[in-house]
């Protein structure tokens, strides 16, 4: 699913990835581990297109996304990558069912078709009756689950989360912890999680560690 290979990144004097090689298999759920400064957010958001390296090689779903030119790797990160962030970044002034929606306009489905696949998406998550609440109206976990519902909107291949529980309680953390694997069960989406959540890395089935940099190891969870 994703093939990474000699990835190198550096700000300004400051090496931050070291020639990372990783592979990651479909329908896995990954989680990448390490303390402040290893590189973790940064190989995600070079994983996710988001930014690009100073060399090596991005294979996603069978596709080198390190030759596309920037218009294009916009159109495929829509429609092969979904993102969760830490603050779920909705947009303010529309309903929950609306943002869930904004990618698929994007991707130039029409508005029945986002309308039915985002209601679907929200009924699984249990906000049916959320749907046209606007996020000053909802929970930190509502919230939380709106943004995954939205990363789902377009079924794209993969799932990159950056810290997704960060700002969760106890129990919505176990919640949003859960509803990743009823995810990858019921759509079979690959996911990438980004976190310090010790809980959340050994439900994983596999965790990264990373040091300075480099993958220090990577272990199957049994």
């Amino acid at each position: 699913m994703i093939k990474l290979r000699g990835i190198a990144k550096s700000f300004d004097h400051l090496q931050v990835l070291r020639g990372i090689d990783l592979d990651i298999e479909a329908g896995q759920v990954v989680s990448i581990v390490g303390p402040s400064g290893a590189g973790k957010t940064t190989l995600l958001q070079i994983m996710g297109t988001l930014d690009r390296p100073d060399a090596g090689s991005i294979e996603i779903a069978g596709t080198d996304v390190s030759v596309m030119g920037q218009n294009k790797l916009a159109g495929f990160r829509n429609r092969q990558i979904g993102f969760v962030f830490q603050f779920h970044q909705l947009l303010p002034e529309f309903t929950a069912l609306e943002n869930v929606m904004i990618p698929a306009f994007i991707a130039g489905k029409t508005r029945k078709e986002a309308r039915g696949h985002a209601e679907e998406l929200l009924a699984f998550m249990g906000l049916s009756e959320r749907a046209d609440h606007k996020p000053n109206e909802l929970s930190g976990g509502e919230k939380q689950r709106v943004a995954v519902a939205r990363a789902l909107i377009n079924r794209p291949a993969v799932v990159m989360a950056d810290e997704p529980s960060g700002s969760l309680d106890s129990h919505n953390k176990e919640e949003l912890h859960r509803l990743f694997f009823d995810l990858r069960d019921r759509f079979g989406q690959t996911f990438v999680i980004v976190t310090h959540d010790e809980r959340l890395a050994e439900l994983c089935d596999r965790t990264i560690h990373m040091q300075d940099g480099m993958i220090a190891d990577t272990a199957p969870h049994l």
